[in-house]
């Protein structure tokens, strides 16, 4: 006869479920580190600092922790916070946004931007990505039932191509996300695209999602030309930024949106049910710090030595370099490499030669594949010297 615990064994069973991500897997970034920390490769895939912040950072977060503030803060940010980031914006690109109505601090841009979609595509709505993008793009349009609208950027040189930004508009289209500099091509946007992009979105009711979390990487005397510059962008724009990248603190997860009041009020209904506010003594930690403007004015000079340094190694090998005028990227052609695809190749340098790195094709949804890979050079001087002499025999 059956005992209760056999009745109750029988009677569990997990529900099947329609997944609402059917054709994603595991991110290229999480295989590749995984792979990198199997075989003891140098991990210039995944795209992460491996030195510390500044000290001075984590002892403002500290003193705001010794000081009592962990509890929640107010939903949109704290306000000192906000009015830091609103007194940058005003100074670096001339266009004043609120702190109080414009202004929200975000777990990140990764959550800013899904947060974003959320809150302003409905079933049915079109998105324009430009390809190869960030990976959470395409997944985020999806789980809030649009459509991505897939436009390739210009291949060898990663420019936009206007025409089929244009041609791809219609009357479904919502938004159009914007990325400089770009990852994965360190690809930065001149003064003439952006005006390109506002003549272009001026007659049209579609919004603009900005993702400029490497704004302070830009090298070679360029200028990041935020869409906050452009009056016509700035009013339709929701602009998407990181604290992680500019302070070296990735894994913190503290980011903002600046976005006009009417959009941010649509941003913030989704916001508040989404992650409902974000670390108070990091909040404040980080309003403390940006008293002193000279951390990130100071980083493209700090990025654009790593970057000579790691493209001076690589010029003694086969890989054809492309440029590198922002972001903490660099990408090489393998043409002359090697005959494997770009997947296959990234897997075989790192299990072989002890250097990983990213497939440009993995930035693709059709996995368009032009020879090129990714390495990241936000690292350990002796970190990338390092994977230097492991790359020198190729």
């Amino acid at each position: 006869m059956p005992t209760p615990d056999t009745i109750r064994a029988s009677a569990a069973r997990t529900p099947s479920l329609k997944s609402k991500l059917p054709a994603v897997g595991t991110t290229i970034f999480t295989v590749m580190s995984t792979l990198a920390a199997e075989k003891g490769a140098v991990n210039l895939g995944q795209g992460f600092p491996d030195f510390d912040c500044d000290l001075k950072l984590i002892n403002a977060v500290l003193d705001a922790m010794n000081r009592g503030l962990n509890q929640y803060p107010p939903m949109t940010g704290v306000p000192v916070l906000r009015e830091a980031i609103a007194a940058k914006l005003a100074r670096l690109h001339g266009h004043s946004y609120n702190a109080n109505l414009e202004i929200t601090i975000t777990a990140g841009a990764t959550q800013a931007i899904l947060t974003v979609i959320l809150a302003i595509v409905h079933p049915g709505d079109e998105v324009i990505v430009l390809e190869p993008c960030y990976d959470s793009y395409v997944p985020n349009i999806e789980l809030a039932g649009g459509t991505a609208v897939r436009v390739p950027l210009i291949p060898g040189t990663f420019r936009p191509d206007f025409d089929k930004i244009s041609n791809a508009i219609t009357p479904k289209t919502r938004a159009i996300i914007i990325n400089s500099p770009h990852n994965p091509s360190g690809t930065v946007w001149l003064e003439a695209d952006m005006l390109k992009l506002q003549d272009i979105l001026a007659p049209t009711d579609v919004l603009l999602i900005s993702d400029e979390v490497y704004e302070h990487m830009v090298f070679d005397g360029q200028l990041h030309y935020s869409s906050a510059r452009f009056s016509g962008l700035a009013a339709r724009a929701f602009i998407v930024s990181s604290f992680g990248k500019t302070y070296h603190v990735t894994g913190w997860k503290v980011g903002y949106v600046a976005a006009p009041a009417a959009l941010s009020a649509e941003f913030r209904k989704v916001h508040q049910f989404n992650v409902f506010t974000v670390n108070t003594p990091v909040q404040y930690g980080l309003a403390a710090y940006m008293a002193d403007d000279r951390p990130y004015l100071d980083l493209p000079a700090f990025y654009q030595r790593k970057r000579d340094l790691f493209r001076s190694g690589l010029a003694n090998t086969r890989f054809k370099l492309l440029p590198s005028e922002g972001s903490y990227f660099q990408c090489v052609d393998i043409s002359k490499v090697s005959d494997l695809n770009e997947a296959d190749f990234c897997k075989w340098l790192t299990t072989e030669v002890g250097v990983a790195a990213i497939p440009l094709s993995a930035f693709y949804g059709n996995g368009f594949d032009q020879r090129v890979v990714r390495f990241c050079f936000a690292k350990k001087d002796e970190t990338l010297n390092t994977a230097l002499d492991r790359l020198a025999r190729l």
